[in-house]
């Protein structure tokens, strides 16, 4: 019998790391690029799955971090999940996501995200979709119409201090985005989205959006429109328009409550909304914890009692009462079972579900409709009035 087993990759074994890479997402590594890509790679990220001492199977966690809430949170962030074919249907990809929930519950990642090649695949492992994006194309003669604005905009080199400055507000006011810090601008934005950055600087000089876009074959690419007021969009796709005449067209991408067709003259335009993300929770209770929930509106401590089912992870599996402090903030005590105190509002749900209620992208009276979210009425009412209403959004991808 074949003996399995999963630990971290070592350094010397990460040539045959990006080889499993290679042939599992179909690209070449350019011979000059093959030592940069050797260097940024971590060995407490990356782990595999050994069959009889080889390299089965592997996958990476990402040590990121996210703005949930307003709040700064750190994520595991699942990538690279690979397996070479004779292998595959071993059960080796389960064996390292359980290992990998372990890992990052013992990191202090009480949530992950992670880009899924099949949706129900990782729905199985407690994974469910937390985020969408909008896709625009739209022909030069249909961008907004727009006066000039009282600021400026000035285009700039790479400069993740002044961009990241404004993304970082951005950011904040999303569910789902990810903290960027200045190795995320150096290695996964600058050399795969180029072109040209652009910042808009209202009447007192102060940066207040920026976008970053590349023309090519008479195509606009917007790789990113960050903006902190409606001044600086108006200014930005007013600067966007001027190309008219290097462009046939725009594409760009945006969070999924975006209203630009709205505002056109003609809305008329090609869009596309597509789902893109998944969460987990990694240590529910640790989650609800540090949760910034609503003040209850009685100003008194408000109790919940919460049952949760997780295959994967035995310390998510369980009957949780929550109790919501005046503050906002919670206090979670795990029980053995359901205290059935009449008239305690009650809700049961598995870990999948738990995880796109908090992440804010479906609501509870939502997920009750359609019986992903069972429990009494005042369950169920009191969730839909506890959690914040906030979009999720990820520009990034991992």
């Amino acid at each position: 019998m074949s003996q399995v087993t999963i630990h971290r990759i070592p350094s010397g074994q990460f040539p045959d790391s990006l080889a499993l890479s290679e042939f599992s997402f179909q690209y070449k590594i350019p011979p000059e690029e093959w030592e940069k890509k050797l260097s940024q790679l971590k060995e407490n990220e990356q782990w595999g799955a050994y069959v009889d001492g080889k390299l089965a199977a592997k996958l990476t966690i990402l040590e990121l971090h996210t703005w949930i809430q307003g709040k700064r949170w750190k994520l595991g962030g699942i990538a690279s999940v690979a397996t070479w074919p004779e292998y595959r249907r071993g059960g080796l990809v389960a064996g390292l996501l359980t290992n990998a929930l372990r890992v990052m519950r013992e990191e202090g990642q009480y949530i992950s995200f992670l880009h899924p090649f099949q949706f129900a695949f990782y729905r199985k492992f407690g994974w469910e979709t937390y985020t969408e994006t909008k896709k625009y194309e739209i022909a030069t003669a249909l961008l907004p119409k727009l006066p000039s604005q009282p600021g400026r905009v000035v285009r700039v080199g790479e400069d993740n201090g002044l961009l990241g400055s404004i993304y970082t507000s951005f950011a904040q006011r999303y569910n789902g985005t990810l903290d960027r810090d200045e190795a995320w601008w150096t290695n996964r934005i600058f050399p795969v989205q180029q072109g040209t950055a652009a910042v808009y600087y209202n009447e007192a000089g102060e940066p207040r959006g920026y976008v970053r876009y590349q023309i090519k074959d008479r195509v606009c690419d917007i790789h990113e429109l960050v903006y902190l007021d409606r001044e600086s969009w108006k200014g930005l796709w007013r600067f966007i328009a001027d190309h008219d005449s290097m462009m046939e067209k725009v594409k760009i991408s945006a969070p999924g409550d975006d209203q630009l067709p709205f505002l056109l003259d003609n809305p008329r335009i090609k869009q596309e909304t597509s789902p893109y993300f998944m969460a987990r929770l990694v240590d529910a209770a640790k989650f609800i914890e540090l949760y910034p929930f609503i003040q209850p509106p009685s100003g008194a401590v408000v109790s919940l009692e919460l049952k949760v089912t997780d295959s994967h992870a035995a310390w998510n599996d369980g009957v949780f009462l929550i109790e919501v402090r005046a503050d906002g903030t919670a206090k979670v005590e795990k029980r053995e079972q359901a205290a059935g105190v009449t008239g305690r509002p009650q809700v049961e749900c598995d870990i999948s579900t738990l995880s796109t209620l908090l992440m804010g992208y479906q609501s509870a009276s939502f997920l009750y409709e359609i019986e992903r979210l069972r429990g009494n009425e005042e369950g169920i009412s009191l969730l839909e009035a506890l959690i914040p209403k906030r979009t999720t959004y990820l520009p990034d991808f991992f």
